[in-house]
């Protein structure tokens, strides 16, 4: 079988939906298929122009240039050529390809929900809306759909409305590294070394980007009443993720413990999984998620995993994580959510028993993810969908 992946482009500066794309493609390949990847190249983009502008010279290079490209290449491709989106927001490219064999992966509809106003925590302005909407124009024309979780299964149904698609069934994530269990006092070493200070007894955790859904802030709310516990109360928090936005340094030193939260950018995979182990409890509050991969990434470490009780962090965690509220909108509200929080974490931490349940059927929960598993099931589908007359 023939696959080409329609990509993102590079130059937007993105590495999570390239890297999505590299996998797939990968794995296809190793399955012994011929693999493309077709994505906009850096024409426009790169001419000599303000920063303000470089946006724009962007969409001629994605919604211009590349439609032009890609009709030229379609023709040079076999009648049973598999055409693969590795992400709905690729929408606008979708009305060439509604003749031929095609697959759409969806990740998450945040962006989507935010523009039709439902999300109050993202406003989205009337330049985003109208963007969101030419996306949903091109996407609700593909006949063909796999979701990464039944969250975003749900919304994608939503948001195609009258319209029953041919074909629409969800596949979880697989973990793309290898995440184990590590010795907790090895890896506390590495941490200790890093942050210039001694985890030996333990620390909180977080990873996660800056995104308004990874409620960063949050994490800091929980952990100031964390802080507040005569056992627990001296153990730092470690936040590993991209460089803090100024909301997240505001809130860090905001907080009478901020000499106890330490703010990681950019660290090593290797030590990403050093920490997973190391820690005492990984705490992921998200408003949302697409999928939640931190979620499957700190139970195949060992991990005593906390996240919200909400689609689809609940879908990935099953039973086998401490599930806490979800952040109110309201603020007035956040410190008895974050206070509350605390309370349920600490009960598991002073439950030695409780928390080791936790720990194992996150184990075995994480079996569920596993990356080449996931890459025969996709493999499946696309050979259904080219056998499909």
């Amino acid at each position: 079988m023939k696959i080409i992946f329609l990509s993102h482009p590079l130059f937007l500066g993105s590495n999570s939906m390239p890297r999505y794309a590299n996998w797939l493609s990968n794995g296809m390949r190793a399955r012994g298929h011929e693999v493309e990847i077709w994505q906009p190249k850096a024409r426009f983009f790169n001419l000599p122009a303000p920063q303000s502008l470089k946006k724009w010279l962007g969409y001629i290079d994605q919604y211009i240039v590349f439609p032009f490209v890609v009709k030229k290449n379609i023709k040079k491709q076999p009648v049973n050529t598999l055409y693969a989106f590795t992400d709905h927001a690729l929408g606008p490219w979708v009305p060439y390809f509604t003749k031929l064999k095609h697959i759409i992966h969806c990740h998450d509809f945040l962006a989507q929900r935010s523009a039709m106003g439902s999300i109050p925590q993202n406003k989205t302005g009337f330049g985003g809306r109208i963007y969101q909407k030419f996306i949903r124009s091109g996407y609700i024309q593909g006949e063909n759909f796999i979701s990464i979780s039944k969250k975003t299964q749900e919304d994608l149904h939503f948001f195609l409305g009258n319209k029953k698609p041919k074909f629409s069934t969800v596949v979880y994530n697989g973990l793309n590294q290898d995440f184990s269990v590590q010795d907790a006092a090895l890896c506390r070493h590495a941490i200790s070394q890093l942050i210039n200070k001694d985890v030996s007894e333990g620390y909180f955790l977080h990873v996660g980007g800056n995104q308004w859904y990874k409620n960063r802030e949050g994490v800091i709310k929980i952990y100031n009443s964390l802080s507040l516990d005569k056992n627990y109360g001296k153990l730092p928090l470690v936040m590993i993720g991209p460089k803090p936005n100024q909301n997240l340094i505001n809130e860090r030193n905001a907080s009478i413990f901020k000499d106890s939260i330490f703010l990681m950018s950019d660290a090593p995979d290797d030590l990403v999984k050093k920490a997973y182990s190391g820690a005492t409890a990984f705490i992921f509050p998200s408003l949302a998620e697409g999928f939640g991969w931190p979620i499957a990434e700190a139970m195949a470490s060992g991990s005593f995993v906390v996240t919200t009780n909400e689609a689809p962090m609940n879908e990935v965690a099953g039973n086998a994580a401490l599930l806490i509220d979800v952040c109110p909108v309201d603020a007035t509200q956040h410190n008895a959510w974050a206070n509350k929080a605390a309370i349920d974490i600490i009960s598991v931490l002073n439950n030695p028993e409780q928390k080791l349940s936790y720990i194992q059927l996150g184990a075995e929960n994480a079996k569920r993810f596993d990356s080449e598993k996931t890459l025969d099931k996709i493999e499946a589908l696309y050979n259904q969908i080219i056998e499909a007359n």
